[in-house]
């Protein structure tokens, strides 16, 4: 598995339109932002300068959510297979995984590379580990990751989609995973699907800790089943001090009780520094103005993308602010704007990306939209002018096509 070597960073990106509205050049060297100055017409581009005529510059997007071993994409369609329960859904996975003709690192490959085009900079994939895989999936992953190491930042979640009392050796095989790689330690439906909410978390929690690692578990239990785990994990967040290296996925729950408990889940999680990561799902959902009103960071991920368990998505994060803004009523301008901070700025600090921004000393990792402003771009989701990481153009044109596009910067 082989992707063309990136070409030369530019010195400047010209006549860029801020966030703020500000139009700017920006000076990159080293991989990084340098110089962020007022733009003045009328000067003559320097050697290596790319114009772009006033589009809108953002840090490149984070994809806070996806499983990149699951998707379909790179391999040919497969009609959607309906199920009725989770459990269901998941046995009917594992046995396509035995039809499946593409490998995990092609298909895998083929989603990465998408995801690069659209604009994204770093992306957590969730990765099964199973008995029926072992840690074969982490493997396929752990390649991609360095193949993708100068174009796309990967961070990798160990997750038991099997369960982890349910599952006997499941535990060994999360322990393994974490000293082969992985990031984070996952865990699903504690109570729903494990039956075992103390015995699940002790497992994750135990790992985290020996290891080193944060945590991000998926949780779709609904109701005060779901906040009652909820105010679980971020008691063992803080027990631990793993504050703002713990997040939990979907958490259906925080859209489907009253505000009483939802006040007092939301208190439990912003002290305890646990995060909320939402893909605008088409049930219940965690009220985004409501949970950030209580300090509790939330962000965004694309969750399954062209998979056995639905047949939608692009891998465009953009389309995801856009999912996400419609699904919870984000109209005004301001809304909108947050509905991008969603899969910039808080998925970063979600994440724990450093140097994440347009400012001096920042990397330069940045997508140039063509659009005047964010709630034009989260409201319309236009074409990609430009994706650099870590200074280095790495879009939009697929990544084979990279030394056609980088001609481009000597104009």
């Amino acid at each position: 598995m082989r992707e063309a070597a990136a070409p030369s960073e530019p010195a400047k990106l010209v006549g860029a339109t801020l966030a703020d509205g500000r139009l700017v050049d920006v000076r990159i060297d080293g991989g990084r932002v340098r110089e962020v100055v007022e733009h003045v017409a009328g000067g003559a581009p320097a050697p290596g300068s790319f114009d772009l005529g006033g589009a809108l510059l953002l840090p490149a997007f984070v994809d806070g959510h996806a499983h990149l071993d699951k998707t379909l994409l790179g391999a040919p369609w497969r009609p959607h297979r309906a199920t009725d329960t989770l459990r269901e859904q998941i046995m009917s996975e594992r046995a396509s995984r035995t039809t499946e003709p593409v490998p995990v690192a092609e298909r895998a490959t083929a989603l990465a590379r998408r995801m690069i085009a659209m604009g994204t900079g770093h992306v957590r994939s969730h990765v099964d580990v199973d008995p029926d895989v072992g840690l074969d999936n982490l493997h396929a992953l752990l390649g991609v990751r360095d193949v993708f190491r100068d174009r796309l930042g990967l961070q990798i979640v160990a997750f038991p989609q099997s369960g982890v009392v349910a599952a006997p050796g499941v535990a060994d095989l999360l322990d393994a995973a974490l000293a082969e790689g992985a990031d984070l330690i996952g865990g699903l439906d504690p109570v729903g699907f494990d039956g075992d909410a103390a015995g699940q978390l002790d497992v994750v929690f135990g790992l985290a800790e020996r290891h080193g690692k944060g945590v991000d578990l998926h949780l779709h239990d609904g109701g005060t089943t779901g906040t009652g785990q909820l105010r679980d994990i971020a008691a063992r967040t803080a027990a631990l001090g793993l504050g703002g290296r713990v997040a939990v996925s979907h958490a259906y729950c925080l859209g489907a009780v009253d505000d009483a408990e939802l006040d007092r889940t939301a208190k439990a999680l912003a002290d305890a520094g646990v995060a909320i990561m939402t893909n605008g799902p088409a049930g219940p959902m965690p009220p985004v103005l409501r949970l950030r009103e209580h300090g509790v960071r939330v962000f965004a991920g694309s969750d399954n993308i062209r998979d056995t368990w639905w047949p939608y998505g692009t891998g465009d994060m953009l389309e995801r602010a856009t999912i996400i803004g419609l699904r919870d009523g984000l109209m005004t301008d301001e809304e909108l704007r947050v509905a991008a901070d969603l899969v910039t700025v808080e998925a970063a600090a979600a994440l724990g990306l450093d140097g994440y921004g347009i400012a001096p000393g920042t990397r330069a990792d940045l997508v140039a939209i063509a659009a005047s402003s964010v709630p034009e771009a989260v409201a319309d989701h236009p074409r990609r002018v430009l994706v650099l990481h870590d200074g280095k153009v790495v879009g939009p044109e697929p990544t084979d096509a990279y030394p056609h596009f980088a001609s481009r910067m000597s104009r």
